[in-house]
């Protein structure tokens, strides 16, 4: 399922390139806004529900890291996922590292230690879109 989603995403990257231009820009260039729009949203949708079914709470990794990478400058759709993928699973091996080793011989659960990062940063993300 999750590869699924990476191959459409993949494939409505150049589209939605041109949607972070705005949409009457992006229908100038060609692009179906609004079945674009819907497919990503379909594909989002899908790959966090099977992100989630199979990690657990560690999934909200994958909805923190990309809007991470946007802010550090990465916006092109290409480059942006994969990038997304490794820095989501090297945030992922810190965390669990630092679950393992901080309270040694004690183990912090990974899901605590994402949602660290996760939370606020979806909370400053939420505060700054209105």
């Amino acid at each position: 399922m999750l590869a699924c989603a990476l191959a459409c995403a993949r494939a409505l990257a150049p589209s939605l390139d041109a949607l972070v231009l705005g949409p009457l820009k992006a229908r100038s260039l060609g692009v179906a806004v609004t079945r674009t729009q819907a497919v990503a949203f379909l594909v989002a949708t899908s790959a966090t529900v099977a992100a989630v079914m199979l990690a657990g709470s560690v999934g909200f990794v994958g909805l923190v890291v990309p809007h991470l990478l946007r802010l550090a400058g990465f916006s092109a759709h290409r480059a942006l996922l994969p990038l997304a993928a490794l820095a989501g699973g090297t945030l992922v091996v810190v965390a669990d590292t630092l679950a393992r080793t901080a309270a040694a011989p004690l183990e912090f659960p990974v899901g605590a230690l994402t949602a660290l990062v996760g939370v606020p940063m979806l909370l400053f993300l939420l505060t700054r879109s209105r």
